[in-house]
Formats: C-alpha cells, structure tokens, sequence
C-alpha cells in the first residue's frame, strides 16, 4: 500500500482528534513516567497527550515515514519513531505507564496477539487505552464494499480491503483474560460536514486509499462519482444544508 497523505488526512483535523481526547479523559494515571503511541499518525494524538502529561516521557510511533516526518515538524518537541506494529515491539526499550492507539489498529491484523503485545511492554498497573473504528456499524463502508463488488468494478480489485477489528464481545473476552480490569464503550459521532462531498474527502484520505491506489486517474474519479451517488441516498442533507456523517467509534481501557 502507498504512504499515507497527512495533509489529507489533517483536513478533518478537529473531528479526528476529539475521540483521542475523549480516550484520554477514561485514563485516570496520575504521574506517567513513560507513553508510547502506537499508530500516532500525524501527532495530532500525541499532542493531546503532552497536553495532559507533559513531564513524561512520551514517543510517537507510526508504519507510515510520511506521517512522521510530518509530525516531527509540526511538534519537534515530541519523541517520534517508524514503528511496525506486526513485528517491532520487541524493539522497544524499556516499559510504558501507558501504551494509547487512536484509530490505528483497525489497519493491522491479528489483534489476539497485538493486543497481547500492547499490554507486554507496559508497567505493571499500566493502562492500555485503544480506539477503533466500529466499521460495520457505518453505511459508508457498506456503500464502498457493494459497489467494489459490483459487475462493474470487481475486475478492478484482486482483493478487497481486510478489516481486522474483532466483534466488541472478542474485544471483551480478550481483554478479561489479559488484564486485571478494564471497560468497554461505544460512541457515535454526529460529525457536521458541509456536503455529501465532504464524505468523500474524509474517507479518500482512509478508507478509499487501498482502492484509489489500485486505480488509474480517469478511473480514480468515476470511482469516487459512483461511491458519491450512494452517499447522496444515504446521508441526505439537512435543513441547515449540512451533511450528518455518523460515526461509530469503539474504546477500551485495560489494567496491566
């Protein structure tokens, strides 16, 4: 798959950091001596977590060289690394007072034993703290996957985007046999866009990519033309004119 975009990413900035700092505010640590971000993207995450902790010792890890270097930029006072997350954690030195992943491992498979390796490199009474796209639960993955599918495109795409997340009761039995505590919730995001192509923009930046790369520039736009009539039928505009683009969130905390 081809680098990450952060400036596409970034320009949903405000929407997609509200569910890191909603994270954040479900972790009841104290004094953290040591924060690791596991997919820290852009930094955008990471910088929520200086905000509230800034005497620790806190890095920022993400697969994507583009992202990084983007975040060292734009907050050279935080430690970030390249980090693959399917094979680097023994890598790491040292143990953290929290491991924190905001929107990331929805991208990386095997989360029995992501997770296992999450909560390895934390203290002992350390917090695993996780969120994920609930992507079943949102139409926009349902309009993609049809028509990606569909006589029309299928010959376009050997293989369709895997989704990794586990149902939330594999996510509970999961974390009842790794931790010594933990909770599990669910928030929807009503997120106020100025158009259905606002949809568009938001996911060319996520969901999109693994397709969009497949695809030669003519093709790319009557792709994203017929994903936008799909959108149209499922989020309407509103008499304010703008558009309701819900979004269903899943998070956790665990005790080491």
């Amino acid at each position: 798959m081809s680098d990450w975009n952060p400036q596409n990413y970034l320009k949903f900035k405000k929407e997609r950091t509200q569910p890191s700092i909603d994270l954040l505010n479900r972790i009841t640590f104290d004094d953290p001596k040591n924060i690791i971000d596991i997919g820290c993207g852009p930094g955008n995450s990471t910088a929520v977590l200086k905000g509230r902790y800034p005497d620790a010792n806190i890095i920022g890890a993400d697969f994507s060289p583009n992202m990084i270097e983007k975040a060292k930029k734009d907050y050279p006072d935080i430690d970030f690394i390249l980090f693959d997350a399917t094979k680097d954690f023994d890598k790491l030195t040292g143990k953290f007072d929290i491991v924190f992943s905001n929107a990331c491992i929805q991208w990386v498979p095997n989360h029995n034993v992501l997770l296992k390796n999450m909560m390895g490199v934390l203290n002992l009474g350390g917090v695993l703290a996780v969120q994920v796209p609930n992507q079943a639960e949102m139409p926009i993955n349902h309009i993609v996957e049809n028509i990606v599918k569909s006589d029309k495109w299928k010959d376009k795409f050997c293989n369709k985007r895997n989704f990794y997340n586990l149902a939330e009761e594999e996510y509970f039995n999961l974390l009842s046999d790794i931790s010594s505590d933990f909770s599990i919730w669910k928030t929807v995001y009503f997120h106020r866009l100025p158009s259905q192509e606002s949809i568009i923009e938001w996911y060319r930046a996520t969901g999109l990519r693994p397709y969009l790369e497949k695809l030669d520039d003519a093709d790319k736009n009557e792709f994203e033309q017929d994903v936008l009539a799909r959108i149209k039928e499922e989020y309407p505009t509103q008499g304010n004119g703008e558009v309701i683009f819900r979004f269903s969130r899943l998070f956790f905390t665990a005790i080491k």
